[in-house]
């Protein structure tokens, strides 16, 4: 997956071949809009507010730190949030289904885990985005839905979406699937409330950036922080299976750690030799990759000091925080 996600930032004379089946997808995803729009298919409105958050490529944008962001911001401001995600990749088939700090990311998907984790809300993942909303209101009482990776679910009726934008990759090759990484056409932006972009803003978008927290001990509650220079000068074995491990790599390297580079397919599914690399170095993974690496427990009691992870949070625009109370509706419910 690596590789193709290399390939889709330019055009190729495979994405040139691929032309002609992106333009039957872009026809059918627009189709699938229109017919949503119509009433064709319908398009159901909750009892309380939803805030979508999602991206229109393939691969990550910083979207799961941006939801625990906004859960948080909504708590502060009185109201009981709950997220309703996917759960990509996990092996749960009974839904809708309860995630918690301690949940199996095999079971439920890796970013589900981190947002129960984080977010301070009740997180419940289901494919089938309005049971697992309406689960959250029945259940929780949550006084407002977000919607994680949300966008192309438009069963789903929204008050916000906010549109999460690689500021490094962009649209790469600008060409829907499979000839780039687009989900959607560039102008599906237009309907956006909100374009944030995870890097260097341009013209009616918003900033947002990944700051570093702490580098974590994966088998123990040991916390370094970042300032204090623990891994500058070192070399280590950086791992990464996100959607744009290159950004992972980089932000080590500004903290003036040498990096041996180890990208895996975003959502990879690790297994402990993927961390053995026959040397003593330090193996430093991001926090989504480190939820699956908990469970090798005998490959950490082992190298309990080698194995680390980088806890990193959201920090959007300023002005995010009023746009977004301002597109809610006027008389909110507040739990």
């Amino acid at each position: 997956m690596v590789w193709i996600t290399r390939h889709w930032q330019r055009t190729t004379v495979i994405s040139a071949l691929l032309l002609p089946v992106s333009w039957i997808y872009c026809a059918l995803v627009g189709l699938r809009y229109r017919l949503y729009r119509i009433g064709i298919i319908p398009s159901h409105r909750l009892s309380v507010p939803v805030v979508v958050v999602g991206n229109i490529t393939v691969g990550g944008t910083g979207k799961t730190p941006m939801v625990i962001w906004l859960a948080q911001y909504l708590l502060k401001k009185g109201y009981h949030p709950g997220i309703v995600s996917r759960g990509y990749r996990g092996s749960l088939r009974v839904w809708p289904q309860k995630v918690t700090a301690n949940s199996d990311p095999v079971v439920v998907g890796d970013e589900p885990v981190l947002l129960a984790r984080h977010s301070g809300c009740p997180v419940v993942v289901d494919p089938n985005r309005v049971r697992g909303a309406k689960h959250l209101i029945e259940s929780f009482q949550c006084s407002i839905i977000v919607s994680d990776d949300g966008m192309q679910h438009y069963a789903l009726s929204r008050d916000i979406e906010i549109a999460i934008i690689d500021g490094d990759r962009r649209f790469g090759n600008g060409h829907c699937l499979p000839a780039g990484p687009l989900r959607e056409p560039v102008t599906r932006l237009q309907r956006a409330h909100l374009s944030l972009i995870n890097g260097r803003a341009g013209t009616k978008e918003y900033a947002m950036t990944l700051r570093a927290t702490g580098f974590c001990r994966l088998n123990e509650d040991v916390i370094e922080d970042v300032d204090n220079g623990f891994f500058e000068g070192k070399s280590v074995h950086a791992v990464a299976g996100i959607g744009n491990p290159a950004r992972f790599f980089t932000q080590l390297r500004s903290m003036g750690i040498e990096v041996l580079e180890h990208p895996y397919a975003d959502h990879h599914n690790y297994q402990p030799e993927d961390l053995q690399f026959n040397d003593n170095r330090p193996v430093i993974m991001t926090e989504k990759d480190a939820v699956k690496c908990r469970q090798f427990q005998s490959l950490l009691e082992q190298a309990p000091d080698r194995y680390w992870y980088l806890s990193v949070e959201a920090v959007p625009d300023n002005a995010i925080e009023e746009l977004i109370l301002n597109l809610l509706p006027e008389t909110p419910t507040r739990g």
